[in-house]
């Protein structure tokens, strides 16, 4: 079966047309009577893309088991924000409260349980609405778009250049792969160029990758390795902020960095990471405790990977070999091999970490070498037409598609892989007790500002 990889709604004209992006091609067609026919039976994953059609452009689902709003919030404004004739201007006045009715489970001595949208911890709003017996998960269904932005009627208009600060902004955690997407639209980068770009993306990856293996183990009662993960996380901030100007990467791609300059930090920075990882990897290796936590915790089975079209580590840790880096010559001549793992579970995407922090730190090695200074474009202009990206973020493949129309935005569209991947978070659960939901939840890494544009 073909992958999924996106659906979403445009004009084509006057008339509204619908736009399936597949792993092996995209298919168009016209909407006819302000209605499309349901694919979750075949692709469960097309629930919320056709969800959120719905409340963009008000355009009916056809034999659809979930008609229910997705970012439109109970007291949400009745308007469709991505119809031509919505108008921003208007007063918008929040409607009379609507409950939401979330997927239970019911039975004797069946409750639930709500978790979020405001969170102990300093993290986005996402609700988490679980079917309990006892300490154990029948069911969870996730709810967020708590913070929706407008981004995708924002980009209206906007010259291709006017796009770099918002891109750049949409999510913290992948702010350089959002970067890498608008300027592989470009299609014009120099070698100079596609290996600095390289070079921050792996930085990005190693940031992530460091938070998650400090805090999957500490949400396993190993909270030593916190302190470790997140020291080995603020000096690669450092290092990209000593790069880019910004911590998180902001418009690092669209500026003249002169990365090669800093090469002899790097190369220090590479030297003692690796010896460090070599260290921890020994060190949280043999933690008995923590592997018994990991261990067959939180398992997502091949079938279901590909059932829903799981991207990143989530895809990965039962051997999916879903990566936009794989089979790429440009990466694997760097030394990128892809890590994946059998077994599903909490333990397999903890390792794929582990291996992944040592590629990216191979890799960055590599591209060094070849890195030579180069005259960064800032003219930043793209012709009439349709264009669309994928790149691996450290979460998993990000997709962006863009239509330029007399040298303006005429539609933008992004896909985080959060989007995704959320929305097979449930099939982790029931084996689990709810104590183990931190440790599964963070053991995915998911990203709340990706999925809410």
């Amino acid at each position: 079966m073909d992958r999924l990889i996106a659906r979403f709604v445009q004009y084509n004209g006057e008339d509204l047309e619908l736009v399936d992006v597949y792993k092996n091609g995209t298919k168009k067609e016209l909407i006819k009577e302000n209605k499309i026919d349901t694919i979750s039976k075949i692709y469960p994953t097309a629930r919320w893309f056709e969800r959120k059609i719905k409340d963009d452009f008000n355009v009916l689902i056809n034999k659809a088991y979930d008609n229910r709003v997705l970012v439109h919030h109970e007291r949400f404004p009745v308007v469709h924000p991505m119809k031509k004739e919505f108008d921003l201007k208007e007063e918008l006045k929040e409607v009379d409260f609507v409950p939401y009715h979330y997927e239970v489970v019911g039975g004797d001595g069946v409750f639930n349980v709500s978790v979020g949208p405001i969170h102990a911890g300093i993290i986005e709003p996402g609700h988490f609405h679980f079917s309990q017996e006892g300490e154990q998960i029948l069911h969870l269904e996730v709810r967020h778009f708590y913070k929706y932005r407008g981004i995708e009627k924002m980009c209206e208009g906007k010259t291709f250049k006017d796009l770099q600060k918002i891109v750049s902004r949409i999510s913290g955690n992948e702010s350089v792969a959002y970067q890498i997407a608008l300027q592989n639209i470009k299609q014009d980068t120099d070698k100079n160029q596609k290996l600095q770009n390289a070079i921050l993306l792996e930085i990005e990856r190693l940031i992530h990758h460091f938070t998650d293996i400090g805090f999957i183990p500490n949400d396993g009662g190993f909270a030593a390795a916190l302190a470790m993960g997140s020291k080995y996380a603020e000096d690669t901030k450092r290092l990209l902020g000593l790069l880019s100007g910004s911590r998180f990467g902001f418009d690092a791609v669209f500026k003249a960095l002169h990365v090669e300059v800093h090469k002899a930090k790097i190369e220090d920075y590479i030297s003692v990471m690796s010896k460090e990882m070599e260290w921890f990897e020994d060190w949280v290796i043999d933690i008995p405790s923590l592997w018994d936590r990991m261990d067959t915790t939180g398992i997502i089975t091949m079938e279901e990977v590909l059932n829903y079209g799981c991207v990143g580590v989530v895809a990965r840790c039962c051997g999916v070999k879903e990566d936009a880096r794989y089979g790429n010559e440009f990466y694997e001549s760097y030394g990128y091999k892809i890590a994946k793992e059998e077994s599903g579970d909490v333990a397999a995407r903890f390792k794929i970490r582990l291996y992944e922090i040592k590629n990216s730190l191979l890799m960055i090695k590599n591209m060094l070498n070849d890195l030579e200074s180069f005259e960064t474009d800032e003219s930043f202009t793209c012709k009439d037409g349709e264009y669309s990206s994928l790149v691996e973020s450290s979460i998993g493949e990000l997709y962006m598609y863009i239509k330029l129309k007399d040298g303006l935005v005429e539609r933008f569209y992004a896909r985080d892989p959060s989007f995704i991947n959320w929305q097979a978070l449930h099939l982790m659960m029931p084996r689990d007790i709810i104590a183990d939901f931190p440790l599964i939840n963070k053991s995915c890494d998911l990203s709340y500002a990706g999925s809410d544009l």
